[in-house]
């Protein structure tokens, strides 16, 4: 077995998967000592050089000359004649050192040697590569999509190392094809079967934050801090900001001119709707500046249950809910209240609780959930929008009208 051939290959090897120099050296040597003490039960008079430039190694035995006839452990010991074959200048006490070929031990025990090397060689791999992205968790990187599962993509780094993207960390507009290129953040490096897993996301706030850190300077600069990010993926985001200089408008600073900044963050997320609010401890300012751009009249907190009863004028109410109540469930996510919308009952209104002996409490509680809590509220739409808006039946909700309409006859 060629010693050149042994060591260039997985010094090749090396190259390839990043390992650093005194790395590789140290494992060789560790795998040739194992080696040597299978084979001659003790590795401690033997030297082992590696030379990772030139591909090659050697392996040396010293031995101390003996007389002949004293020879009791040939591994440590040399008799005169033997040593003064190989130098007559040799004396009995001198040690003397003489190559091992790697063909020497047998054509097993170097295939045995070449395994042992590669397993190591591959676990030394699979730590570094955990070590390498544990430290990258929140981090965006850039990869290549090589291929596309139902449940799960396979990506590529820049050395080749494969990452997943799950679909649940994916936007739902999410679409790739092999060969796309793809930012995400890392999310969690997690080892399965003694293999690390790097587990990629597209839906977690931090990837958001990250965006807004390399679109928006002043964020990484720190001139700018990003107090939180509620998300849901692909529909609408909501951003509270905050700047301890007083010359910096974080809001306007985040959007850019013409929103030239959130544009590319916008277009990276699919259209995800992102809303940047000036955060404030003021509980109740922030409640208004979340609920956005709903106009609010006034809210009443009761801070140990964390709940807001915000009320609006009737044709504010559908702006601070949202479409399907994305809206008031972004602002109750960035506020850390329960937000409850009501309508300012109108002098020749009645409140939807009043009608409870007529209409089930559950009935009731649907309506109120789309923002219509009071009878007016409810008889300004029409039967087929309440329908699609509502889990109720046509008939259920025609028997409510009507019984709303006969309060106003």
């Amino acid at each position: 077995m060629d010693n050149l051939n042994l060591v260039s290959t997985f010094a090749e090897f090396k190259e390839l998967k990043n390992i650093d120099k005194a790395t590789m050296v140290g494992v060789l040597e560790d795998v040739f000592r194992h080696m040597l003490i299978k084979t001659y039960e003790t590795d401690d008079n033997f030297d082992v050089i590696i030379n990772l430039e030139k591909g090659d190694f050697e392996i040396w035995r010293n031995r101390i000359i003996v007389e002949d006839d004293a020879v009791e452990n040939p591994n440590q010991q040399i008799s005169l004649t033997d040593a003064k074959a190989i130098d007559s200048t040799y004396e009995i006490g001198e040690e003397v050192a003489d190559e091992i070929k790697l063909s020497s031990f047998g054509r097993r025990s170097v295939l045995s040697l070449r395994q042992n090397l590669a397993a190591r060689i591959l676990d030394l791999e699979k730590a570094n590569l955990y070590d390498k992205y544990k430290d990258k968790v929140g981090q965006i990187i850039t990869g290549e999509v090589y291929q596309a599962w139902k449940r799960e993509v396979l990506i590529l780094d820049d050395d080749n190392n494969e990452l997943i993207l799950p679909k649940s960390e994916q936007i739902p507009s999410d679409f790739f094809r092999k060969g796309d290129s793809i930012r995400a953040i890392v999310s969690r490096v997690e080892m399965k079967n003694n293999s690390p897993h790097i587990i990629l996301s597209r839906t977690a706030p931090e990837f958001l934050e990250r965006l807004f850190e390399q679109e928006v300077p002043e964020i990484f600069d720190g001139l700018i801090t990003i107090k939180k990010i509620v998300r849901i993926p692909g529909e609408r985001a909501k951003v509270a900001v905050e700047s301890y200089d007083e010359r910096i408008d974080p809001v306007g600073a985040c959007v850019g001119m013409k929103g030239s900044r959130i544009y590319s963050i916008v277009k990276e997320l699919h259209n995800e709707s992102i809303d940047v609010v000036n955060y404030t401890s003021n509980t109740q300012l922030l409640i208004q500046r979340a609920l956005n751009p709903a106009k609010i009249s006034s809210i009443q907190l009761d801070e140990e249950k964390h709940t807001a009863s915000v009320y609006l004028k009737p044709n504010e109410v559908s702006q601070a809910i949202g479409k399907g109540g994305l809206n008031i469930r972004l602002a109750s996510m960035l506020t850390g209240y329960d937000i409850d919308v009501y309508r300012e009952i109108e002098e020749d209104d009645v409140d939807l609780d009043e009608f409870s002996d007529e209409i089930e409490e559950w009935i009731i509680k649907q309506f109120k959930a789309i923002g219509c809590d009071t009878a007016r509220s409810v008889l300004e739409l029409s039967v087929e929008e309440l329908a699609q808006r509502t889990d109720l039946e046509e008939e259920t909700i025609i028997e409510v009208v009507n019984i709303l309409k006969e309060e106003f006859e």
